[in-house]
């Protein structure tokens, strides 16, 4: 079964105190696959709390990787679906603004009367948007040429401004903010009245009249972007190109384009977040096998010393633990699939309106694979204290 070390005298029968495999039945040169297999179920057995707790930490690890995943790429999805759902064949940007933020110097309104005279430009409008509190906005909007623009808002209570107090908000905030049609809101030190709540999906979550927040904003006649509509999808391309040549320095996109853009691998701040984050977990994971399988290798000492003691070879042993690790990293693995869709569930029912989390499939395997190069990483020291234990001394440890 396994390289014999040396002779020795059969025992029958000899079992250590923390190994329930009876020695001699190792002796049997028949199926060493399945007694190794014993082996590592049996010791995961013995010790249930310290199983559990590599398996949870394991999964934590997933989960942190998949979870963060996920809110990525459901922000950044929900945030192009809103940007199709206005209607617009093309957007223009304040120069020096980058894909998911805002310049601070803002556009003059007085460019989507220059815009909207331009050849095949059937509609322009811009918007206002002032930043809140986490990843919340609210958007000044003139209601009725964005109506003309996307058909409008699909109300589900209420209906559109009769006042400039009021405001509209889409159902995920409502839900998150627990808000009727007629209650108050306190929002950038102004009280509003919630007027409609509207089906999301379209431009933003919390609409004010424009000229209300860019005064609240102390930017009278400024926009954050604007939004164009071509006469025929024909002309979409003649008119974005007319528009760069006239606004040299503004970032312009046709809506497919800017929707394109919105991707992990297109923000690199994103991006190199998500590596961090990663980089966490592998180490988290990594201290927390390889303290587990340190210490398993320090309780099993004399369990070691038998198992070489009857012929057990370096391979045998360190087969032995990589393999108790592997079965380890991969319950882990399953474990914290299955908790990211709690945190989904969590975060669908508490913040709906704030964090937007995907079930990213094409992550899996890659969150298992770190998650099992990182447990593997950790039983290396383990596994090499484990193979170079003496026989003898192992036999005398109590």
């Amino acid at each position: 079964m396994f390289p014999m070390q040396a002779p020795f005298a059969p025992v029958s029968g000899l079992s250590s105190p923390r190994c329930n495999v009876p020695v001699d039945s190792m002796q049997s040169p028949t199926h060493p696959e399945a007694l190794i297999n014993k082996l590592v179920l049996s010791n995961l057995a013995h010790r249930p709390v310290r199983t559990v707790l590599s398996v949870l930490a394991i999964a934590v690890e997933v989960t942190m990787i998949l979870t963060l995943v996920g809110v990525s790429y459901g922000t950044l999805d929900g945030t192009a679906r809103r940007a199709r759902g206005v209607g617009a064949d093309i957007m223009i940007r304040p120069p020096g603004s980058s894909i998911i933020g805002l310049s601070t110097a803002p556009i003059s309104d007085s460019l989507v009367r220059v815009v909207a005279q331009l050849p095949h430009v059937a509609l322009a409008t811009g918007t206002a948007i002032q930043p809140l509190s986490g990843f919340d906005s609210i958007t000044g909007l003139d209601l009725d040429a964005f109506s003309r623009m996307s058909g409008g808002f699909n109300y589900l209570q209420g209906g559109p401004f009769k006042t400039d107090q009021d405001m509209l908000v889409d159902e995920y905030y409502a839900k998150e903010k627990k808000l009727r049609v007629g209650d108050k809101v306190e929002l950038i030190n102004h009280e509003w009245n919630v007027a409609g709540i509207f089906e999301s999906g379209k431009l933003a979550r919390i609409c004010v009249r424009l000229p209300v927040l860019q005064e609240l904003m102390g930017n009278s006649h400024r926009l954050s972007q604007i939004y164009v509509k071509a006469d025929s999808e024909a002309n979409v391309q003649q008119v974005l190109q007319e528009l760069r040549a006239k606004l040299p320095g503004y970032p312009i996109y046709t809506m497919e384009e800017f929707t394109s853009l919105l991707s992990i691998n297109s923000v690199g701040m994103l991006r190199s977040f998500i590596g961090v984050v990663i980089g966490v977990a592998v180490t988290v994971g990594f201290i927390v096998v390889f303290m587990a399988m340190y210490t398993a290798v320090l309780e099993r000492t004399r369990e070691i010393g038998i198992l070489k003691a009857v012929g057990a070879s370096s391979g045998f042993i360190l087969n032995l633990l990589v393999r108790e690790t592997l079965l380890l990293s991969l319950i882990g693995a399953v474990v914290g699939i299955l908790l990211t869709y709690v945190t989904q569930w969590l975060m669908q029912y508490t913040v709906p309106a704030s964090l937007n989390q995907e079930t990213v499939y094409s992550w899996w395997p890659i969150a298992g694979a770190i998650a099992v190069g990182g447990a593997l990483l950790g039983v290396i020291v383990p596994a090499i204290r484990a193979v170079k234990q003496d026989a003898t001394e192992a036999l005398s440890y109590e």
